[in-house]
């Protein structure tokens, strides 16, 4: 009985988050200069310089080092204005 309630725990929860986080990772090891990131905080830049540990942006005039594991998500750019 405690065997197969391993096994369903396995194959409905551990092994899809275990695949969603090997997508983001290469997601975010893909980034390359001129996408558009959002950073953990919520910060949306365009990377202006790649390295092993940190990414620059530019927000708007301003440029800040962020660690490259702080990026949540690669969007892209031009999307439609937020108040539409």
């Amino acid at each position: 009985m405690f065997v197969p309630l391993l096994l369903i725990f396995y194959f409905l929860i551990i092994r899809p988050q275990q695949r969603q986080m090997k997508a983001h990772k290469a997601k975010i090891d893909a980034v390359k200069r001129g996408d558009q990131v959002v950073t953990g905080g919520g910060l949306v830049g365009k990377v202006t310089k790649v390295d092993d540990i940190y990414v620059e942006l530019d927000l708007g005039g301003a440029k800040v080092r962020a660690v490259k594991a702080t990026l949540s998500d690669v969007v892209q750019p031009g999307g439609a204005p937020a108040n539409d």
